[in-house]
């Protein structure tokens, strides 16, 4: 007669794997500092034109390169982080920034300004960016894991801009705009320190054993016949469209329709703040539903939002309610839109392949920042990028709505061998 069975051999529940929280901790300093300075950069525009002379349209250039070669250079550190390592690329980021800083800080000709400000920043956030950082996480947590981890990386960087706001307002106030790019230019150099503990490749981590192995060319091809990545890849190129205009002009838009310049402050910190309450809920939220549908009720609510704030009253306490609100939608759309490419396709190639979509978002920073010194050289006015800005997060709710929320069908093909 069988006997039941006793508790010591009764099967026991798996156990929840912990996080690695010295990896994501490290990892959210490190975007916390590249973010930071990059999302100030509107409030050296107005002193540096004054003491310079130039023109909004070469300060918007600049600031356009630099989105240009962040994402230019995304894919390329992304798939050096895959085969090489994150930690080494980070530390690249760290010495690029710095030099970066000194060299707009000493800009003698628009030149200077434009290769420093523009080309060696760009491509040292793109090495220090979150899609480098958050594919070593997702290498480092399990899948349930994974939208949370990404949530408390993006939620980092939006602790950076709310810091760096006033950090950087103060410090110009009290020291100039030059000396104050050379005190954010030491504090890169904290970057490479932070690297270590996000030092592995593609092939480390908790979850490599469960990655599809796959060459390089082979994980492009199978990408760009994918219509959910496609269309995924075409509606974050409006993202950053939206934050890089507001993050560039939204000082001197104020300053040109009269609210004081403490409120730009205010307004940036504030968009900051509100960022790390939006990107953690991000996290939560797609940990639990659609993607997709949430990223496109994201577009629809800025569209809606700048809609509201350009047709109504602008006053001080509007800028205030604006800020807020896009603060909550600002970095939201990170968590999801990563979680999707490592939904579709694994963690193998994750840093290449999220950094093919954010060179989209910073194609779209590029004519975002660039369009909107060179209309309002133009017309006198922001108003038709912002209503540009509108129409565009229509396309990109529409955009998102078919994108499938599943990983490729690979059928029955044989695991190709890993460069």
């Amino acid at each position: 007669m069988p006997t039941s069975a006793s508790p010591s051999v009764l099967p026991s529940r798996p156990k929840q794997a912990s996080m690695p929280w010295l990896i994501i901790v490290a990892g959210a300093l490190i975007a916390m500092l590249t973010f930071g300075p990059r999302s100030a950069m509107g409030f050296f525009q107005l002193p540096m034109l004054s003491d310079t002379g130039w023109d909004r349209s070469t300060f918007g250039l600049a600031m356009a390169i630099q989105n240009l070669a962040w994402g230019l250079g995304q894919p390329f550190f992304g798939a050096l982080a895959d085969k090489y390592g994150t930690g080494r690329v980070l530390t690249m980021s760290g010495v690029l920034y710095a030099a970066g800083l000194i060299i707009m800080a000493n800009a003698s000709a628009p030149v200077w300004l434009h290769i420093g400000g523009g080309v060696l920043i760009g491509l040292a956030i793109a090495a220090g960016s979150f899609s480098v950082i958050l594919s070593a996480f997702a290498r480092n947590v399990t899948p349930e894991q994974r939208s949370m981890a990404f949530g408390i990386g993006t939620a980092a960087g939006s602790a950076g801009m709310f810091l760096f706001a006033p950090l950087s307002q103060a410090l110009i106030s009290n020291f100039g705009w030059s000396d104050s790019l050379v005190y954010l230019s030491v504090l890169m150099l904290i970057v490479p320190l932070l690297a270590f503990p996000l030092r592995g490749n593609a092939n480390s981590g908790s979850q490599s054993h469960s990655q599809f192995q796959q060459s390089v060319g082979a994980a492009l091809k199978e990408a760009f016949a994918h219509q959910s990545y496609l269309l995924l890849t075409a509606g974050f190129f409006v993202c950053g469209f939206q934050v890089a205009f507001i993050t560039a002009h939204f000082p001197a838009y104020l300053g040109d329709i009269g609210i004081a310049p403490a409120y730009a402050v205010i307004a940036m910190a504030l968009i900051g703040f509100f960022n790390i309450i939006g990107s953690l809920g991000a996290g939560f939220i797609g940990q639990r539903y659609s993607k997709p549908y949430f990223l496109a009720y994201i577009y629809i609510a800025r569209s809606i939002v700048v809609t509201a704030f350009l047709l109504l009253p602008q006053t001080p306490l509007s800028v205030i309610v604006f800020a807020i609100v896009m603060g909550l939608l600002w970095l939201s759309t990170v968590p999801p839109t990563n979680g999707l490419v490592a939904i579709m396709f694994g963690t193998r190639h994750l840093g290449l392949l999220g950094g093919l979509v954010f060179l989209s978002h910073q194609v779209g920073s590029f004519l975002g920042v660039w369009m909107g010194g060179y209309l309002y050289d133009r017309f006198g006015s922001y108003d038709p990028v912002w209503w540009l800005g509108v129409a565009l997060g229509l396309f990109a709710a529409a955009v998102h709505w078919p994108i499938q929320e599943k990983a490729v069908d690979r059928g029955v093909l044989q695991p190709q061998p890993a460069e």
